[in-house]
């Protein structure tokens, strides 16, 4: 899933540097979806929910992340209203 993300967020150079940082930043995005939907989320079969977490981390990317709650609210309570109905 790196190299989706890297594309998503346009960069398209080959650095140790960034990947690294681009999987911190994956790792953290993934962790925090995860927790706020009460749910594991398989991002591989549930688009919406990747789509989610590639904005997170482009806005975590951008050093944003305090905007990403305002602006995602909506999408935020929709996950977690999905999956606490397959509880």
């Amino acid at each position: 899933m790196l190299d989706e993300l890297k594309n998503y967020l346009a960069i398209t150079w080959t650095d140790p540097v960034i990947d690294s940082k681009i999987g911190g930043i994956l790792s953290r995005a993934e962790s925090f979806i995860n927790s706020y939907a009460g749910a594991t989320i398989d991002f591989a079969t549930d688009l919406t929910a990747k789509q989610l977490l590639f904005d997170l981390c482009r806005y975590i990317y951008c050093n944003s992340l305090e905007d990403f709650k305002v602006n995602f609210r909506g999408d935020l309570i929709a996950l977690r209203a999905r999956y606490k109905e397959v509880e």
